[in-house]
């Protein structure tokens, strides 16, 4: 793969509340799933600040750190429980937070489609060992492939998600998932995650990042994402 002409100018004139976001977190641990509802079947924290995976980075960010704006951005209309936690980025987290954040990928450069299949019935089984009812959904996500991403020029830090194509995923958990990672794509072409191969969270340089991704087997492109 050819990566030319990939500079990314970013213009510093962020809302102020977000202009530097997640900056408190920085070194803070990388640990899986750190959050629940502090009772079975996540007996984890509502609220944690000394440790995240991708998806708790992004969303304490969110919350600058206050527990009742996080359980309105993780949970279906902020009722906390796990089977009304937004599990999936691709049909419960990007909907639900509708108010709070906007898909923005094709103002970006030119877009692909995944089709992606939530199972969230065969999930819960597989995963929990829980069984309750709902539907298979489908969403087609517009992503920018990795060979087409060039040039990016935002006027705010937006919310970058990493999509994979379907691989065998669904064969260990159940159901098909299309976003592998995210974090924020800040001013300067800086990409601020929770990275489990270095364990904490970081600054890192973004198209460096994305370079790798895009030379593994299954990783495709990004979705970007704005925040209101």
């Amino acid at each position: 793969m050819k990566w030319l002409a990939l500079i990314l100018i970013l213009t510093a004139c962020a809302p102020a509340e977000y202009s530097d976001i997640g900056h408190e977190y920085l070194g803070a641990a990388y640990v899986a799933d750190p959050l629940g509802e502090g009772i079975l079947p996540d007996a984890d924290p509502l609220i944690r600040n000394d440790a995240f995976d991708c998806t708790t980075f992004v969303e304490t960010a969110l919350a600058r750190g206050d527990v009742e704006t996080l359980n309105k951005i993780r949970y279906k209309d902020g009722k906390i429980g796990f089977l009304t936690r937004n599990h999936f980025i691709e049909t419960d987290w990007l909907e639900n937070n509708a108010n709070r954040v906007s898909v923005v990928t094709k103002q970006y450069g030119d877009v692909a489609t995944r089709n992606v299949a939530i199972d969230r019935k065969n999930w819960l089984r597989t995963v929990h060992g829980i069984d309750a009812e709902y539907p298979t959904r489908n969403v087609m996500l517009e992503y920018i492939p990795y060979d087409k991403l060039g040039t990016l020029n935002p006027s705010q830090p937006l919310i970058v998600l990493f999509i994979a194509d379907k691989s065998q995923i669904s064969d260990k958990i159940g159901t098909d998932l299309a976003v592998r990672h995210m974090g924020f794509l800040l001013p300067g072409g800086v990409l601020r995650h929770a990275s489990q191969e270095y364990g904490r969270v970081m600054d890192t340089d973004f198209y460096e990042y994305a370079m790798r991704r895009a030379n593994g087997t299954h990783d495709i492109g990004i979705m970007l994402v704005e925040i209101k």
